[in-house]
């Protein structure tokens, strides 16, 4: 493993030889294969359908792993997927979601969705991708995703074949007896050929049926997270994949770790980052549970899980690591050496308490779907400068931007001078990022660096801050003030375990900063309380939020980022209904809807006689459209 303590250690990684240069797999199966020659009987993988320290787990070796991957290729090939055919996957966690994965990436295009999405988006993707396969789970109590699939695949007719997962493989009798008496109805709807996956698999050849041609390829297509409509899809080249795992293998994991990672396999944290990273190294991948973090007692029972599988390593998010520390450390953690966290910036405040309950540091890295994932972390063995996501990982190259919407340098940024973060690494897909051609357009500045919509800075020893979300910059009147700055500041009230701040529509500003609350388990204060604290430690006057509001659990995507468009929605409901109160008019907003054209839109409901110009006028001092429902 290399030594990565610091930038000047990052430069002497490449200035010993070129990324082009080094002895690396070219594909996913030689990644496999590889680690499975050199440590057939380790341990891969281990899941377990419940979250108990001493329920029953499934754990898989290294040559079980690259057996069962090279079935499933097989058996992808033989529904007619080639290199450049795509095998959607719509699955909670399992080890089945592991062999689909590896095999749809082998065979042809492995294409992961969030079970999280609706019928509407699913096929959407479905449609967009061209997916000819769908790997889906089977009927099972307390689970939506098949009734989901159905729906969706009833909307994308390209998908010919769906296979099947059922989970209660992983259950032991009585629950497994009576599974099949309470498993819910799911009639047909579509015209693909429905099939068993473990059963066809298991026809299948343990070594592969075909050539792994070793061409640099696109070999998984990752949607971002949307609003409404359809996600944007991203390209993943084999380049980007190796690239991945050889940076957690090099400079983060060997053999000898487990890492555990309750998080969405459809994510690429969880798949690029880490299941790379251990498919390079032959670490052992934990992950509990279909629905990981979410899943019935994961929290409760974590510290227990972690001595059970002698954890050095754990993965998480800034929310799930917000709800472990609302529980004692109940379990013998002495084997963890590191926390790692990714998806959001992490405030100050819950890092100073995770390390003071347990002794451990937290990683924080940085990456993005477009990127392949991984683009900077906190030197594992250097100064972790809290707040940042570290240095830039070898290979990659990060400017401080301003461009016009072509992708037009216009500056380049200095030391702690804030701008656009733009990259280019070997996981980026110059010039074709996603599938849809015109999404590009402007995506790249001077045609190389990828433009993240990040806001950030880069200090004098090469760290890298993120300082905001360009399209959450809140403007008020002309002046640009960064959300992070009220959330940082709110995070660090003992009472607070989440934050999202937005803009809040004003008449005359445009955008007021206004902040969402969730609490810590147990803990009572009330919003007049919060907005005096956020007067005494908020600097910059414009930044002081006009409204905060407690909310029971902030609205988050499936990974536990802040979800805020759904915040931007409440707050639109929130300004008009009392503009449209205050004037005296008879009607309310009834829901408010992403228009891919107009961006979000409040739709009114009329409760009475209504004069529309009149109303009209009063929310026409508003920038943000409405409309009224048929």
């Amino acid at each position: 493993m290399f030594e990565f303590g610091s930038m000047q250690d990052r430069d002497a990684v490449e200035a010993e030889m070129s990324w082009e240069a080094r002895d690396k797999p070219s594909t996913l199966y030689q990644m496999l294969e590889r680690t499975a020659r050199a440590f057939p009987d380790r341990p891969a993988a281990s899941f377990q359908i419940t979250s108990g320290p001493t329920d029953p787990k499934e754990t898989v070796t290294w040559q079980q792993m690259l057996d069962r991957s090279c079935q499933a290729a097989n058996l992808f090939r033989s529904l007619g997927i080639g290199e450049n055919d795509v095998v959607a996957f719509l699955l909670p966690n399992s080890n089945e979601t592991i062999y689909t994965l590896m095999g749809g990436g082998i065979a042809g295009i492995v294409n992961p969705i969030n079970p999280l999405l609706d019928a509407e988006q699913v096929a959407g993707i479905l449609k967009e991708t061209g997916a000819k396969v769908l790997v889906t789970l089977r009927a099972f109590p307390k689970s939506e995703v098949a009734q989901l699939a159905n729906e969706a695949v009833a909307m994308a007719p390209n998908v010919k074949t769906v296979l099947e997962i059922d989970l209660n493989k992983y259950l032991k009798p009585p629950k497994s007896w009576i599974v099949p008496l309470v498993r819910p109805k799911n009639p047909v709807k579509h015209n693909a050929k429905v099939l068993d996956f473990v059963a066809e698999m298991k026809r299948q050849n343990t070594t592969l049926d075909f050539e792994d041609k070793t061409d640099d390829r696109v070999a998984a297509y990752f949607h971002t997270g949307g609003t409404t409509g359809t996600p944007k899809v991203a390209q993943h080249k084999y380049s980007g994949l190796v690239y991945n795992g050889w940076l957690g293998a090099n400079l983060l994991f060997d053999e000898e770790d487990v890492i555990i990672c309750p998080l969405p396999l459809f994510h690429v944290f969880a798949v690029h980052v880490i299941w790379m990273a251990c498919l390079m190294s032959g670490a052992h991948f934990v992950h509990p549970t279909p629905a990981g973090y979410r899943g019935d007692g994961v929290f409760d029972n974590f510290w227990k899980l972690i001595e059970r599988y002698k954890v050095s390593f754990m993965i998480s998010v800034p929310t799930a690591f917000a709800a472990l520390m609302q529980r004692p450390v109940d379990a013998d953690v002495s084997s963890l050496k590191t926390a790692f966290s990714g998806s959001a910036p992490l405030p100050i405040e819950l890092y100073n308490r995770f390390v003071e309950a347990t002794g451990v540091n937290i990683v924080e890295g940085y990456g993005l779907t477009e990127a392949t994932c991984l683009v900077s972390c906190n030197p594992p063995t250097g100064a972790k400068k809290v707040g940042s996501v570290g240095v830039p990982f070898p290979y990659t190259d990060v400017k401080i931007l301003t461009c016009d919407d072509a992708g037009t340098v216009l500056k380049e940024h200095g030391v702690d001078e804030v701008g656009e973060i733009c990259l280019t690494n070997p996981g980026v897909v110059t010039g074709a990022t996603y599938t849809e051609e015109a999404k590009n357009n402007g995506l790249f500045a001077q045609g190389t660096h990828l433009r993240t919509g990040d806001l950030g800075r880069l200090d004098e020893d090469g760290y890298l801050w993120i300082t905001g979300r360009a399209k959450d910059l809140i403007i008020r009147g002309g002046h640009n003030i960064d959300p992070a700055e009220i959330e940082e500041v709110l995070a660090g009230h003992e009472a607070v375990a989440m934050v999202g701040a937005i803009g809040q529509p004003d008449s005359y500003a445009g955008e007021l900063p206004c902040a969402y609350v969730e609490l810590v388990g147990g803990a009572q204060v009330t919003s007049e309380e919060l907005m005096a604290f956020a007067k005494e430690n908020i600097h910059e006057k414009a930044a002081l939020p006009k409204h905060i509001e407690i909310l029971d659990e902030l609205p988050k995507t499936a990974v536990g980022k802040v979800f805020k468009p759904d915040l931007r929605k409440s707050a639109i409901a929130r300004i008009y209904d009392k503009a449209l109160t205050e004037a005296g008019h008879a009607a309310y907003v009834a829901e408010v809807l992403d228009d891919k054209k107009r961006g979000l839109v409040a739709r009114l409901q009329a409760t009475g006689e209504v004069d529309h110009n009149a109303v009209k006028q009063c929310l026409g001092e508003f920038t943000r459209p409405f409309e009224w429902m048929d």
